[in-house]
């Protein structure tokens, strides 16, 4: 299986919505977030959050309102709650720059290169549509890997509606986010954000072709 940076790699550009936040401290090195709007072509928007290193913070300043390129990988962890573990996914910044809207032809793009880690969900919607969920494992270094959920639309998901756990598939993308309501009692519901991959692309790897790659490293 992979281990490499190579297969995560993500590009958005977006506007900075909020302040830095301080999410937590690793060997001495602070981590932050902050949250990215990203446009759509249809003119609604993407809410991502982004987690970056005080080390690259020492290097480069932004505010409130600033349009940004930023560089990285799409990453997993646990947040450990009182409700239970929750899986948060963000942006994880390796270079962030000021950029200009007009200049950024792609504002958000994902590749992904991971392991089918359950069974794939196929279901229709109300209105006809075909959607599979699945969910990649995606190798990290020193052996940790990210979880990330992806979504297939249409002849894609047809096509995947059948891989199985352990299967190798690359996937070409965007991410995006999606508010739904959730029902907490009989009389309250609140309001929360998903977080999933949109395929544009996708493809199974031959099994040989993995081999050869693996004997190649």
């Amino acid at each position: 299986m992979e281990n490499n940076t190579n297969n995560n790699l993500a590009q958005v550009c977006g506007v900075v919505e909020d302040e830095l936040k301080f999410n937590h401290e690793i060997y001495g090195e602070g981590f932050y977030t902050f949250t990215l709007r990203i446009p759509r072509l249809s003119g609604a928007s993407d809410r991502i959050k982004v987690m970056i290193s005080d080390r690259l913070l020492a290097d480069t300043s932004f505010n409130t309102g600033d349009f940004l390129e930023i560089t990285g990988q799409f990453r997993s962890y646990n947040s450990y709650e009182e409700t239970g573990n929750k899986l948060i996914l963000t942006v994880f910044a390796k270079d962030i720059a000021p950029a200009d809207p007009d200049l950024c032809k792609n504002p958000n793009s994902l590749y992904l290169n991971g392991y089918v880690c359950k069974p794939p969900v196929y279901r229709t919607t109300p209105f006809g549509r075909e959607i599979t969920d699945i969910l990649l494992a995606v190798n990290r270094t020193y052996n940790k890997s990210d979880y990330i959920p992806v979504i297939a639309w249409g002849r894609n998901a047809r096509f995947c509606k059948g891989f199985k756990v352990g299967d190798n598939v690359k996937v070409w993308g965007r991410i995006q986010s999606r508010e739904y309501q959730k029902k907490i009692s009989d009389n309250e519901t609140v309001t929360k954000t998903a977080y999933e991959v949109s395929i544009s692309k996708l493809e199974l790897v031959d099994k040989e072709e993995n081999q050869n790659e693996n004997i190649a490293q």
